[in-house]
């Protein structure tokens, strides 16, 4: 009977609380053997993991849905494993390997799905902003019930194409969310040497956007922030700005050593470790039961090994792949020049 009561303090169903534990430590694990390989050189080039800030993937995860469109920036590992992506089909892409997402030629930074409607993965910093209004125009053009999440870091929100893409959007009223990652860091600079703004939800205010900030360390936050902005963007009123406050364990990328912040620092951030608070929540509320969070960490634990193991295995592209799925016309004239 006490657990049962306990459950009543739960303010979602059980399953709801599963996908979101499910859904980080995914991304956590995937993330972590990322790090890994690239420490023995399976994976190179430029590398930027998701630690810590899983609990935004997890709050889309729940209040979206699967047809709704999702473009970000090159820290989107964790943001493609959240859409869908599977595990083999991402680390063979860190991998280099022709069975990766997109045939081993966009590497860490350039994850993409059509089928997924995962659209990067973009490198060239806010680019993807003025892309994500775009995506959505199309949506509204062709009268979907879709929206097209467009999420960005504190760095890329000083870029002036944010301010075009927000105008255009609000003016014809089309249906983007737009989230700011604000990890505080942006490369390694903090936000209030950057910005004389430092509450980066009232940028959206100088458009008459709705603009909210966000707990990014809370799954739940998240989910209840996105559901209502998503209610606001598919009745027809136009978009949506959140500023998703949260915090990156590790640097901007692998090559990072991160002194630009205390170790205190880092160590305050850590007890609010999303993951961690959610399994002491299960613990304290009676949610979900020891074997059953036992059972999700064995099933990622083989997803990701088995992630590498395909990966290792799999073909490198073959040399002619590089002239393939670059132009429209086979025989485009300019291609080896």
């Amino acid at each position: 009977m006490q657990k049962t009561a306990e459950k009543k303090k739960a303010k979602y169903s059980e399953a709801t609380y599963e996908l979101w534990y499910e859904t980080m430590l995914r991304i956590r694990k995937f993330e972590e053997k990322t790090l890994l390989m690239y420490s023995q050189q399976k994976i190179r080039g430029f590398c930027h993991v998701y630690i810590g800030q899983e609990a935004i993937a997890a709050g889309i995860k729940s209040a979206l849905k699967p047809e709704d469109c999702l473009v970000t920036g090159y820290r989107q590992h964790g943001l493609a494993l959240m859409k869908g992506l599977s595990a083999r089909s991402c680390m063979a892409e860190l991998f280099g390997k022709q069975t990766g997402c997109v045939k081993g030629k966009g590497g860490s930074m350039h994850f993409f799905s059509k089928e997924h409607k995962f659209f990067g993965g973009n490198g060239i910093v806010g680019a993807q902003i003025p892309i994500g209004a775009g995506i959505a125009f199309a949506e509204k053009y062709k009268k979907t019930d879709n929206l097209c999440v467009t999420m960005f870091g504190d760095g890329a929100a000083r870029q002036g194409a944010l301010h075009e893409a927000f105008n255009m959007a609000m003016t014809w009223k089309l249906p983007v969310l737009f989230i700011c990652e604000n990890n505080q860091y942006a490369m390694g600079t903090s936000v209030t040497r950057t910005s004389n703004v430092t509450d980066m939800y009232k940028i959206g205010l100088g458009y008459e956007m709705p603009s909210e900030p966000v707990d990014g360390m809370n799954p739940e936050a998240v989910h209840e922030a996105i559901a209502k902005a998503a209610a606001h963007i598919r009745s027809g009123k136009g978009p949506y700005y959140l500023e998703i406050k949260t915090y990156r364990y590790r640097g901007h990328s692998v090559s990072d050593p991160g002194h630009y912040r205390s170790k205190d620092e880092l160590e305050h951030y850590k007890t609010l470790d999303p993951i961690g608070m959610l399994e002491h929540f299960f613990k304290e509320e009676g949610v979900l039961s020891e074997t059953k969070i036992l059972e999700i960490q064995q099933k990622i634990h083989e997803e990701v090994e088995d992630a590498v193991a395909f990966a290792e295995e799999s073909p490198w592209p073959e040399a002619s792949g590089l002239y393939t799925d670059n132009y429209v016309e086979d025989d485009y004239p300019y291609m080896k020049d």
